[in-house]
Parts: structure tokens; sequence; C-alpha cells
């Protein structure tokens, strides 16, 4: 059966890998499967057909057959379990992969998300000087805890998992702050992620619909 996938029409960062279909790009070029992209743009994102698939009106989707899916860590935890390649066979490194999935959802990603919205949305209020420094220490201090826990090795627990892959994913929107700099060791960890050829063809892909120039993979 045919995976389709949804995306930006034309995505918010131009092209720089941010929008979430590269996560799930992502997840399918490590595994090995080819999918299909159905482009969708923000006025048909808010149209019945699509909340029928994403009831919040965002993408991606993922259909297969008479499955349909929405939310990357969903998306991409589905992937991972169904093709060999993004989870360990031993139950206890499975696990701990799975856990790290949802540290970079759920506790990782939500600081990060909150600066781009400060920097971004937030910049003309009368409050945001004095509120930045405050969520970019909260930042900080999840990215401390991160690099120590990562140290020296390579991947967060063993061989490249689909939790490295949602990790580094999150940390790529910290890039264009400079805060990523202050901790060498994570900065290397997204560089790794980022050299992996799977991402590579992902991103290569998500770019060509904004540059209009074909994908070099």
């Amino acid at each position: 059966m045919t995976i389709t996938i949804t995306a930006f029409e034309r995505s918010p960062d131009g092209g720089k890998g941010l929008a979430r279909d590269t996560r799930v790009r992502w997840a399918l070029e490590e595994v090995g499967q080819p999918y299909e992209v159905r482009l969708v743009s923000f006025r048909a994102m808010k149209e019945p057909a699509h909340l029928a698939l994403h009831p919040f009106g965002q993408i991606p989707t993922y259909e297969e057959g008479d499955l349909g899916l929405f939310e990357t860590g969903a998306i991409v935890f589905h992937i991972a379990e169904r093709h060999a390649g993004l989870l360990p066979e031993d139950a206890n490194a499975r696990a701990r992969a799975i856990t790290w999935m949802f540290a970079a959802l759920n506790t990782v990603e939500p600081p990060i998300l909150e600066l781009g919205n400060a920097r971004i949305l937030e910049s003309d209020k009368p409050w945001s000087n004095e509120r930045l420094p405050l969520v970019e220490d909260r930042v900080r201090n999840r990215l401390k805890q991160l690099s120590a826990r990562l140290g020296d090795a390579e991947w967060l627990d063993g061989a490249f998992s689909a939790g490295d892959l949602m990790m580094v994913s999150v940390l790529l929107r910290l890039k264009s702050s400079g805060i990523l700099n202050e901790f060498p060791n994570l900065a290397a960890y997204v560089a790794r992620g980022e050299a992996r050829p799977a991402y590579k063809r992902a991103f290569d892909a998500q770019a060509a619909i904004n540059t209009g120039k074909p994908p070099t993979g």
C-alpha cells in the first residue's frame, strides 16, 4: 500500500527543514520506505477534507490504506514499529528509545517552541525584553541536563534510534539562536544527525518544494 503524507504547499521556514513533515520524511528514509507527498495550502488545511485527517488543521498527516494518522510522534512511532531500523530488537533498549522520543517532544521541545514564539511572535510586546532572558534560561537549563546525559556518546542510548531522530529534529530549531553552540557536544550530536544520508534525502525533498530545485539524492 502506498504511503502518503501531507506537507505545506509553501513552508513557513522557506525550506530549512523545520516543518514537521521533515521528521516523517526522515523516518521513512531511514527505514527505506517509499512515499508520496500531497501538498496542502494554508486554506486547504482548514477545510473539511483535511480536518477529517487532522482535526487541528495542521501537517503532516500519514495515510496508508485505511489507516490515517496525525502528530509526528505518533507517525514516527508507527513507522519505527512497523519497519526495522529505528527501534532496537532488545525489549529494554526499545523501551528506552521510545522514552527518548517522548522526552524530545514533551520535555525538550516545549521551551524551545516557547523561545521561538518569544522571539518572533512576541517581539513587539512591551514586556518582551524582560521575558526573553527568562525563556532563554529555561532552554539552557534543559540543554544542560541533556548535554550532561549525552556526554561524549555518539547517540542517546547505543545505536541511532527513533529517539535520536526526534531529539535531533527538536534541537535543529535552536541552530539560528546560537544557544545550541553553547553546548559543543549537543551541536556535534545534531551535526551527526544532519550528516545521515536519510536525513539529507528528507531535507532535500522538503527544500525542493520551496526552492523549485529537484532533490540531489
